[in-house]
């Protein structure tokens, strides 16, 4: 490419593009979804809520100008995330662009845990990532391109100190690394594979009132002195999302405000 033939904000224009959000309907998957239908996306929306979440990533998606498409769904169910790809393809076209950012948390200490908090936190936060990454690759192995954006944690690369969260760190070190190896599974057939760890984020579970004294240590803790805000993951996820990110694949984009140069 010549200096005269590059067109700068063309790279991050999603105009045309048909995108899939898991985990739409709060937090960071809510408002990445609003961002790629502001560059001109149609957004499809899925979650498994039922607490008018999903209604509310749809309201300003319209409000924007912008085309949204509700779907409620598990992404623990492979069925599930299949037929959302059909119905997403159906209505908005061909997919090009998926973010999975569904996800949970909690803590407990390892020699405490049982089972069922182990397995369901695994089940959505791998399993979950998985089902959706190869319901969303058939689709666009088939179109011959794509670009998949998996929401880690830095959590998948350090142990946040005080925190007694091993099935989590390991949930997010697995997307990670998961997210690799896709892609080097799928790069010859044009569909990239990349993840955003973030970082401290003031999403409504962090910022919960019981929380305060944990808040006040996680921006303490952080070089940058302060939470990440939710729209601090957007524009990481346009540019991966976006032509600005062509040669980028397998890729984890750390956004944690330097914590993981401490």
């Amino acid at each position: 490419m010549s200096n005269n033939s590059l067109n700068a904000p063309a790279l991050f224009d999603l105009t045309g593009s048909v995108a899939l959000v898991t985990g739409a309907g709060s937090g960071i998957g809510q408002c990445i979804a609003l961002g790629l239908a502001q560059c001109g996306a149609k957004v499809a929306c899925l979650d498994r809520r039922d607490d008018g979440g999903l209604d509310t990533t749809i309201e300003m998606i319209n409000t924007a100008g912008g085309t949204g498409l509700s779907l409620q769904a598990d992404v623990t169910n492979r069925e599930s995330l299949d037929d959302a790809v059909a119905r997403t393809e159906k209505s908005l076209g061909p997919l090009g662009i998926a973010v999975n950012a569904a996800g949970i948390a909690n803590a407990n200490p390892a020699q405490d845990m049982l089972e069922d908090q182990f397995q369901t936190l695994m089940d959505i936060n791998l399993k979950g990532i998985f089902f959706s990454c190869q319901a969303e690759a058939k689709a666009m192995l088939r179109h011959g391109k794509g670009s998949i954006i998996n929401i880690a944690s830095m959590s998948g690369v350090i142990v946040n100190r005080g925190l007694e969260q091993c099935h989590y760190n390991a949930s997010k070190a697995g997307v990670i690394h998961m997210g690799k190896s896709m892609a080097m599974e799928w790069v010859a057939g044009g569909v990239r594979v990349n993840s955003i760890s973030p970082g401290y984020t003031a999403t409504p579970m962090n910022t919960r009132p019981e929380m305060v004294h944990q808040t006040k240590e996680f921006e303490e803790q952080t070089p940058m002195g302060r939470m990440a805000s939710v729209h601090e993951m957007v524009g990481p996820a346009i540019f991966l999302a976006s032509d600005a990110s062509s040669y980028c694949t397998g890729v984890d984009l750390l956004v944690d405000g330097g914590f993981c140069c401490w």
